[in-house]
């Protein structure tokens, strides 16, 4: 099978490290790495270009102290990447985001409109494909606080004790990252023609309009019963569903092992594992002396690892990434231990006798949509 050869500008940001993991599980793309120094270098930029059948170009500021600054950096960037297209007579498709913003009198969304005009004037020139995409407010895991989205402020802040506040209580339009490069992916797949057959213009709907006070309600609602009591909530709905497992991915890592209450009596011991107001599957596993289970990930289940015999080690580490999290249980002290999605994860038995673990996932296994990616932690 022929793949198709994408690159991304801004590889490493908020949605573009999202859109390079996606992709990278994909059977039919071959990612083509890219470094922000590229555009430090002319030649690195062309040959990037040049090695690309498809370019997403998301590198961009969002925010600056200095307004004019934001402006002109952002249209250099288009500018830049149109140059190195020309100058080895390169013709990827680029699929661009912009924003809703570009509605708004603000220089963020003035940078967008101007990206768009480059890139317009480019495809009718050189006859070449051009997406041009009006995106919403994005969240997810992993956005930087104060910069990315209210919700990654907000997420940090109930999870780092810290009190958020309101500005504004306006309604916003929000977007899971995962519905939006799950979008990409689809125009890369099968690009569309518009107006003028090569150009263009698609909206991306939102997953959700709310007050940015029933946001915070939600999320308090995750901090009072997830965080603090260690109770799963209802996850019926995508929009809570992906609301419940960007906030989990802000809880420092050590907040678990959590312990749990262990009620001993004359006839032995009772241990509650899960408190939860969503459907699931329950399982347990016993494993052998030395033998380690799961090294995958997921990118939308919620899971409970909880040891109640033996002693284990987990590990979890975010791909892409190196840092290896590591914490030892002991079933003498039943505790669990909560995976993040887009973090691979195993479970060891370090000890001399049978492990004992329960698993809860939030959804049946499914063969035919399992979302488990085999990857070594």
């Amino acid at each position: 099978m022929t793949k198709i050869r994408v690159g991304i500008t801004g590889q490493s940001g908020f949605v573009g490290s999202h859109l390079f993991n996606y992709l990278g599980i994909q059977s039919e793309i071959e990612l083509i790495p890219f470094d922000k120094d590229f555009f430090s270098s002319e030649s690195k930029l062309q040959q990037f270009a040049d090695q690309c059948e498809v370019i997403v170009h998301l590198a961009a500021v969002n925010r600056h102290e200095n307004q004019d600054e934001l402006y002109r950096i952002n249209v250099l960037l288009v500018q830049q990447l149109v140059t190195a297209c020309e100058a080895i007579n390169s013709r990827p498709h680029i699929i661009f985001s912009s924003s809703t913003q570009e509605m708004l009198q603000n220089s963020y969304g003035a940078s967008k409109l101007e990206g768009n005009r480059l890139l317009t004037t480019w495809a009718k020139k050189n006859k070449s494909k051009v997406t041009l995409l009006t995106i919403p407010n994005v969240f997810g895991p992993f956005g930087k606080p104060f910069y990315n989205s209210v919700v990654a402020t907000f997420c940090h802040k109930l999870t780092h004790k810290e009190e958020p506040s309101i500005i504004e209580d306006k309604e916003v339009s929000l977007l899971y990252v995962n519905d939006l490069i799950q979008a990409i992916h689809e125009i890369i797949k099968n690009p569309v023609s518009g107006e003028y057959e090569s150009i263009v213009s698609h909206r991306i709907p939102c997953n959700k309009s709310i007050r940015v006070s029933e946001v915070l309600k939600i999320l308090k609602y995750f901090q009072l019963n997830y965080l603090e009591n260690g109770v799963i909530p209802s996850l019926s709905d995508n929009f809570h569903r992906d609301l419940f497992n960007t906030f989990r991915c802000y809880i420092p890592s050590n907040h678990y092992p959590v312990k749990f209450k262990k009620n001993t009596d004359q006839r032995g011991s009772f241990v509650e594992l899960a408190r939860t107001q969503s459907s699931g599957q329950t399982s347990f596993s016993v494993t052998l002396p030395g033998i380690t289970r799961g090294n995958h990930f997921h990118t939308r289940k919620a899971e409970r690892f909880a040891v109640v015999k033996g002693k284990a080690k987990i590990e979890l580490r975010r791909i892409n990434t190196e840092e290896v999290i590591s914490y030892e249980l002991d079933g003498e002290n039943p505790s669990y231990v909560d995976m993040p999605i887009w973090y691979t994860h195993n479970i060891t038995n370090i000890g001399s006798d049978e492990l004992f673990t329960i698993f809860w996932i939030n959804e049946p296994y499914n063969p035919a949509d399992p979302d488990t990616y085999l990857l070594t932690v």
